[in-house]
């Protein structure tokens, strides 16, 4: 380091030559055109619309509609290629042993019949359409609580593999559209006698019994977990003293909070599946999904989608994070309802939308 020498005059020399050759260096310069894509972070109003599914599909190419709740609008018809879907879980399909005849018998051998007759039953069902799963296991893909079940579902799996066989014929009781779709003509019950019943139990059904909501704008955190879908849809059918008592236990604890740690918790969770799917008194045989469509055109449709595993697009995550894309600052976000567009989601979204423009 050189400190309070004299510098030689050609050195200054060489400093000004260089400083002169950048400033009258030619800068980079871009084009003159504006980019005519201006995305959009948050619409400046979201607009509900009541509309059934034939209306939101006659007006998609307009833009009339840029997310539908709902039932498929094109349901039957051809999909346009902007009209991208999301999946989530709808409903779950069950098989009740809850004939008069009682031919299934109790205590330990009636367990052992109700489940070879479930075996049969899921054997001779029909593989039911795109949007339904065999899953003879309560705890779904759509639960955030799979990972901790997945290899009891998987062995729930290998019990009751479907076979080709319809094996001995049962009266079976169909209830809904779907379960009458998939039991066999010559095993439906015939007039006020039956062995069992296979029905549809969707989640806002569900919700609605034990008062709680799906939404995910209210109720509590474990509302949509799978062992908590499990014990209200198996709790209270056909079970020993002893099963009876286990899982009343452990139900009781986990809505409570009566555990430890995250380790027990999981443990009792599963104790408490394993236990209410044992005797087969009730079985959840699978589950089905529901579609709802989103615009995507590259210009006027929406992007950065997110959405509920069980409620979809109903859901505040889905507001909070859908954006427009062909606006210069904000704009209007359509969102089509089938039926009455519900009071409590309408004032949520709102809130969303009023506060993005503060």
């Amino acid at each position: 380091m050189i400190c309070g020498a004299r510098l030689p005059a050609r050195f200054w020399g060489a400093v000004l030559l260089v400083g002169a050759l950048c400033i009258g260096a030619p800068r980079a310069t871009l084009a003159g055109h504006e980019s005519p894509f201006y995305p959009s972070f948050y619409p400046q109003e979201i607009r509900i619309e009541a509309l059934d599914p034939a209306a939101a599909r006659a007006g998609w190419s307009k833009a009339r509609v840029h997310v539908y709740v709902g039932d498929d609008p094109f349901s039957g018809s051809p999909t346009p290629a902007d009209a991208a879907a999301v999946l989530r879980l709808h409903s779950f399909l069950v098989l009740t042993f809850d004939g008069a005849s009682g031919r299934q018998g109790s205590g330990s051998a009636g367990e052992r019949n109700r489940c070879a007759d479930a075996g049969r039953i899921v054997a001779a069902l029909a593989p039911g359409g795109a949007d339904f799963f065999m899953h003879p296991y309560p705890v779904t893909p759509y639960h955030a609580d799979y990972l901790q079940h997945f290899d009891l579902a998987q062995l729930a799996r290998a019990q009751f593999k479907r076979g080709g066989a319809e094996g001995s014929a049962v009266r079976m009781r169909a209830k809904g559209a779907l379960a009458q779709s998939l039991v066999p003509a010559r095993w439906r019950a015939q007039g006020s006698e039956w062995d069992d019943t296979l029905e549809e139990i969707d989640l806002d059904r569900l919700a609605r019994e034990h008062g709680i909501s799906i939404a995910g704008w209210s109720g509590p955190p474990w509302a949509k977990q799978g062992w908590f879908h499990a014990y209200r849809l198996l709790a209270g059918h056909p079970q020993d003293g002893a099963a009876h008592k286990a899982s009343d236990a452990a139900g009781r604890r986990l809505l409570t909070g009566e555990y430890r740690d995250p380790t027990e918790r999981v443990n009792l969770e599963r104790m408490l599946v394993s236990t209410l799917v044992a005797g087969c008194g009730r079985m959840v045989v699978g589950y089905r999904v529901k579609r709802e469509h989103f615009n995507s055109e590259y210009s006027v449709g929406v992007e950065n989608i997110a959405f509920d595993s069980q409620s979809g697009f109903d859901s505040p995550v889905f507001a909070r994070t859908v954006k427009l894309k062909d606006f210069p600052w904000n704009g209007w976000l359509r969102v089509g309802v089938q039926g009455e567009a519900k009071a409590a989601c309408e004032a949520a979204i709102a809130g969303v939308s009023r506060r993005a423009t503060q």
